[in-house]
């Protein structure tokens, strides 16, 4: 097995040793259900990653009918590891369907780049995951897959 040897390897596997459980801290009044929210999922991350030398962003990529998020963490050496970018399509052209998917694709791709899975199966937007998530599975087609990458800052010259 290769050793780890960039900065944010090593630093990513140490802060995930840390990381908490997010914890059903929020209540949808339309389903009746509670669920991690954003605060809580950043929660059970941020304090390990920071201590680890490890910056959260989460970058938006325009996009004309939902919202593209990428989880990016930044290493305190300027290596960079990027959990990919994941798309959800908004509901409807309005502000506030578009804050809603915003909220929803941030805390799923911070989960998903985390390794982190949510906490409740009665979590109203992965219900509407799961039954595509079982046709996929009783079909045998496979997931798609999120492009993610390690970026290594630029190599110094010898002698510089």
């Amino acid at each position: 097995m290769e050793q780890i040897t960039s900065g944010i390897a090593k630093a990513f596997v140490a802060a995930q040793k840390d990381f908490e459980r997010t914890g059903l801290d929020a209540k949808n009044p339309h389903f009746r259900n509670d669920y991690a929210s954003l605060a809580a999922c950043i929660g059970a991350v941020k304090e390990a990653l920071n201590a680890n030398g490890v910056a959260l962003v989460q970058k938006t990529h325009e996009c004309d009918n939902g919202v593209r998020i990428e989880t990016i963490f930044l290493h305190e050496s300027g290596e960079t590891m990027s959990g990919g970018i994941l798309y959800l399509p908004a509901e409807a052209p309005t502000p506030q369907k578009y804050g809603s998917a915003l909220t929803y694709c941030r805390r799923y791709s911070l989960l998903a780049a985390c390794g982190i899975p949510p906490e409740s199966a009665l979590d109203d937007d992965g219900e509407a995951v799961d039954a595509p998530m079982r046709q996929r599975q009783e079909n045998k087609t496979p997931m798609p897959v999120l492009n993610s990458k390690v970026t290594l800052p630029p190599a110094k010259k010898a002698g510089a």
